[in-house]
C-alpha cells in the first residue's frame, strides 16, 4: 500500500485521533483529584478574605490548618428550611464530599426558588442544604461566613458575606466565580468597592433584611446610608443581581432562619 494512498492517510489520523483521545482523558482523570483540592482551597482562601484575613500572608499549611482546627472554624451543614444543623444520619450526606452547586441541580437536593414579588437568584431551584462557616475566638462565634450567589449580566456570581456576631453587620464580601465584564461588572473583585460594604447594617432593629445596592452613590446623610451600597458605575445588573442576591440568602428561604437562631435573646 502506498505511504500517501487514502486508506493510509484515513488509518494515521485515526490512531492520532485514539491515542489523543486516551491522553487527553487519561490526564483528565489524572489531575482531578489535584483540582479539585485546588478547587477547595480557592474557596477556603476566600472564605478568610471575606473574614477580613490577610489570606497574602499566608502559607497554604497556614490555612489548612485553620480549617481542621474547630476552635477557629467550623464548617456546619444547614438545612435552610428550619436553619438548623443538619442530621448527617438521617439524609445520608457525607460533608466531605457535598456540592451545592451540584446539589441545586439535583431534584432530590433542592427546592424551587420563591421569588415572587421578591428578590431573584437568576435561577429556578436552589440547594436544600448549605455550608456555613462559624469562626470562633474564646469559643464564642466572631462572625458568619455564608456562601451566596445571584444572576449578573454574563454569568451566575460565587462569593461569600461575612457578618459580625451580631448577625446583622457585614465584615466583608468576596466573589471567587464570575464572568462579568472586566471594568464594569468585574467591578465587584475590586477592594476599594468591597471596602465600602464594611460596617454596613443587612438588617432593621426587628430582624428584617434591609440591605441594596443604589444606583449612583450613597448619601452619608440619608437615614438608610448605613444599609446601602454604592452602585457598580456601568453594571447596573450586576450591581441588582447581588443586591438581590444578599436580600435573597438573607431572608427566610435562605439563611434567615439560622441567623435568627443565632441572635442573642
Amino acid at each position: 500500500m502506498a505511504r500517501d494512498s487514502l486508506l493510509n492517510t484515513i488509518t494515521v489520523a485515526l490512531v492520532l485521533c485514539i491515542v489523543c483521545s486516551v491522553m487527553v482523558s487519561s490526564a483528565a482523570v489524572l489531575l482531578r483529584p489535584l483540582q479539585e483540592a485546588n478547587k477547595k482551597f480557592d474557596q477556603q482562601r476566600n472564605v478568610l478574605s471575606a473574614a477580613g484575613l490577610d489570606v497574602a500572608a499566608m502559607t497554604a499549611t497556614d490555612i489548612e490548618a485553620l480549617f481542621h482546627d474547630e476552635s477557629q472554624i467550623r464548617r456546619v451543614l444547614i438545612d435552610l428550611d428550619t436553619g438548623q444543623p443538619v442530621d448527617l444520619k438521617a439524609t445520608e450526606i457525607d460533608p466531605a464530599s457535598y456540592d451545592a452547586k451540584q446539589a441545586a441541580k439535583s431534584p432530590e437536593l433542592s427546592q424551587p426558588v420563591q421569588a415572587a414579588g421578591g428578590p431573584t437568584l437568576g435561577t429556578p431551584r436552589r440547594e436544600k442544604y448549605a455550608f456555613v462557616y462559624e469562626m470562633l475566638t474564646d469559643g464564642q462565634i466572631d462572625l458568619y461566613v455564608l456562601p451566596i450567589y445571584g444572576k449578573g449580566l454574563w454569568s451566575t456570581l460565587y462569593g461569600f458575606l461575612a457578618l459580625d456576631g451580631d448577625t446583622r453587620t457585614v465584615r466583608g464580601i468576596t466573589f471567587y466565580e464570575h464572568r462579568e465584564t472586566p471594568g464594569l461588572g468585574g467591578e465587584v473583585d475590586n477592594p476599594a468597592w468591597k471596602a465600602t460594604w464594611i460596617g454596613k447594617q443587612v438588617s432593621d432593629q426587628d430582624g428584617q433584611v434591609d440591605f441594596s445596592i443604589i444606583k449612583g452613590r450613597v448619601d452619608p446623610q440619608s437615614q438608610q446610608a448605613a444599609h446601602q451600597v454604592d452602585g457598580l458605575s456601568g453594571a447596573t445588573i450586576t450591581s441588582r443581581g447581588v443586591s438581590d442576591a444578599v436580600q435573597y440568602w438573607l431572608g427566610a428561604d435562605g439563611f434567615g432562619k439560622y441567623l435568627q437562631q443565632q441572635q442573642s435573646p
